[in-house]
């Protein structure tokens, strides 16, 4: 597999420590608990610690480095960490490496409700901490919903800021408009010892070289985010880069493939690439 060096202006990285929840977040967890529900913490899942290099690092960003050693241990071991995503075998975690507080997002089932949010499990595997806030927009299909349309076995996506496999969400959709069953059979799951693929699919901008582009945020970012996750449903979503043509490449970690998915400037999936 390649390894990414892309050049985008990312956004700095902040560790945001958890604030005690409004009063109305509490009296929603307690209102799950009053019907059943158990509810408990959860330790975010930085599964992809190991062996990953910066995939997509700038002059406004660290580049994340590690020893020969570690990669080396983690390509052996296919585990990053409980419970969440690890690089992809063939590499070392190369091309799979992670963007920090980038726009993107994640579709799934709801696992577990917990003190802050809750767990999503994507249709491949892994699992993702989502944390809400106050000022998050729910719907339910295309109607505004209350921050109760997310429950236990709930499929959602998720959309906001992506720290490894946390996402601090801006936007829940519950039962969204995405047939995950269909989406997931697009993506080859992570398993451990297994390579990647180096296939490509559809259509690649002729242009486009690893490095290029500009980091994508806002609507832009949540459109080509959805769209991507609409074919290709697996993994999370840690950053969208404008290209100089106005599509838009959109990176999938936790997957063994596609980590390149091509979205158009009218938000249509156009190809995928390792």
């Amino acid at each position: 597999m390649k390894d990414d060096s892309e050049s985008n202006a990312h956004e700095s990285c902040a560790s945001a420590q958890q604030q005690p929840g409004p009063v109305r977040r509490r009296w929603r967890v307690l209102h799950r608990r009053g019907v059943g529900t158990t509810v408990g913490f959860v330790i975010p899942a930085l599964g992809l610690g190991l062996g990953v290099a910066a995939c997509g690092s700038s002059s406004s960003t660290q580049a994340a480095t590690t020893t020969s050693a570690a990669a080396t241990t983690a390509k052996a071991s296919g585990v990053g960490g409980s419970g969440g995503f690890v690089g992809h075998a063939a590499s070392g975690g190369g091309s799979n490496a992670r963007s920090t507080n980038a726009a993107g997002g994640s579709v799934g089932t709801v696992s577990s409700l917990t003190s802050s949010g809750f767990t999503l499990s994507p249709p491949n595997g892994g699992t993702v901490t989502v944390k809400e806030t106050s000022s998050i927009a729910y719907e339910q299909g295309t109607q505004k919903a209350a921050a109760s349309a997310v429950a236990k076995g709930t499929e959602v996506l998720v959309l906001g800021k992506v720290n490894s496999t946390t996402i601090t969400a801006s936007q829940i959709v519950a039962q969204p408009a995405i047939n995950l069953k269909s989406a997931s059979a697009n993506v080859i799951s992570f398993q451990k010892g297994a390579a990647g693929s180096s296939k490509t699919v559809g259509q690649i901008p002729t242009d486009y070289t690893q490095g290029s582009g500009k980091l994508a945020s806002g609507t832009k970012a949540t459109k080509a985010t959805e769209a991507a996750l609409k074919t290709y449903a697996g993994g999370v979503i840690d950053r969208v880069v404008q290209l100089s043509n106005g599509d838009y490449e959109v990176h999938d970690i936790g997957v063994n493939w596609p980590h390149h998915i091509f979205v158009n400037k009218d938000f249509k999936v156009i190809g995928a690439g390792d």
